[in-house]
């Protein structure tokens, strides 16, 4: 055993290094401290840094390339054991393994979970032995602590993984749900225009209402992955109000056959707002096509508008307040409160519960609400919906 003292130093080097590492960001860093930092202070020659991966029972290597950027290879040792070096270090004891084997000194990275890694700290030329006493329980503090990262990191990386499959679920989902109406409308023209005896005038009509169509698929599938990505962005127009509400009411029906929907406006004339169009037919169709749903395909739909002051961040101001009201048998009282969450449906046969996520979401990019209104009184029935919707976008502009 080794009796010569910690250095003051090295005490205080290996002392910073072991607070760090609890600091440390991100993975890049916790190995720059590993292996340039750690081998610095304790006269070694290199190091690396290998973890262990569950899955493929294998290690992976990890080391800094240009410009400090993380790289993983491929150790000599995949083995469970790990690399054979001469000297192992465990729960600050220093263990000669074997006089044959290569110079250097095996640190085990014990984790919760178990094995996180190891760390290979290469020999030090000027030391009979590669440590001390007291520097390998500071050494052995600094990979308990390493372990501990090492084993978030690990966890982070298979949530990731889970949630990028989950994403895919999401987007494929949600585009099966959206994209259901505008091809319902390509194929109900196509159709129309095999049979033959369509006047001339009347196939460029059609024909422009199905290209027409295909562009809304094609926004739809960008606004589709901005969604799963969390994005933002916004196509803001100015649009007079009279002419956005016909657009809804008429597009409402347009693709979804068996809705009537009664209008009920009550605006002063010459308003305009500062909308994304697009994404506020699709939030409103959403909410229209889950109504058609719960009436079995068939019934009245009231769409409302009307101008109220409303309060909000930046202060009061004007908002256009969309109600949408059908005459089916309502919300169930059991999904009340989770009704926009995500793969949230009951009693549908081809719902996904994403429509109403989509419009939440799409609403609340333009900086307003939506929200479920309670049932209404007895003997009436149905689903209410309220939109808010400001007519002028906060101060950053669009996005």
């Amino acid at each position: 055993m080794s009796v010569f003292p910690l250095s003051p130093g090295r005490r205080t080097a290996l002392g910073r290094i072991a607070d760090r590492v609890l600091e440390a960001p991100d993975l890049p860093s916790l190995t720059r401290l590993l292996t340039e930092d750690l081998p610095r202070a304790l006269d070694a020659r290199d190091a690396s840094l290998l973890l262990w991966d569950r899955r493929l029972e294998s290690f992976e290597g990890l080391g800094l390339g240009e410009g400090g950027r993380l790289r993983t290879f491929e150790p000599e040792a995949r083995e469970a054991g790990g690399p054979k070096t001469r000297w192992l270090l465990t729960e600050g004891q220093l263990l000669e393994t074997s006089k044959d084997a290569q110079e250097g000194m095996l640190v085990p990275l014990l984790a919760r979970s178990g094995l996180a890694g190891m760390l290979v700290l290469g020999p030090a030329p000027r030391r009979r032995r590669p440590v001390t006493d007291a520097e390998a329980r500071l050494v052995s503090v600094v990979a308990a602590r390493a372990a501990i990262a090492v084993e978030n990191y690990a966890y982070q990386k298979e949530l990731i993984a889970s949630e990028r499959l989950a994403a895919l679920g999401t987007m494929a989902g949600m585009l099966a749900h959206d994209f259901r109406g505008p091809m319902t409308l390509i194929r109900g023209w196509a159709e129309t225009l095999v049979e033959g005896d369509v006047p001339p005038s009347e196939v460029v009509v059609r024909a422009r209402a199905i290209v027409d169509a295909l562009d809304r698929l094609e926004r739809m599938t960008g606004e589709t992955l901005d969604f799963v990505r969390g994005a933002e962005r916004l196509v803001l127009r100015r649009f007079p109000l009279g002419v956005l509400l016909a657009e809804l009411a008429a597009g409402i029906e347009q693709e979804l056959p068996g809705l009537a929907v009664e209008q009920d406006f009550d605006l002063r004339g010459g308003l305009r707002g500062t909308f994304d169009v697009d994404k506020i037919r699709r939030a409103v169709t959403n909410i229209a096509a889950n109504a058609r749903d719960a009436m079995g395909g068939r019934g009245r739909l009231l769409l409302s508008a009307r101008v109220e002051t409303l309060p909000g961040a930046d202060g009061a101001a004007e908002h256009l307040v969309l109600v949408l009201a059908d005459e089916g048998p309502g919300v169930p009282p059991e999904i009340r409160e989770r009704v926009f969450e995500p793969f949230v449906t009951l009693g549908k046969k081809r719902g996904t519960g994403l429509g109403l996520a989509v419009a939440r979401r799409f609403v609340e990019d333009h900086g307003g609400s939506l929200a479920l209104l309670p049932p209404p009184a007895l003997p009436a029935h149905g689903a209410r919906f309220r939109l808010a919707l400001p007519l002028e976008r906060p101060t950053e502009g669009p996005r």
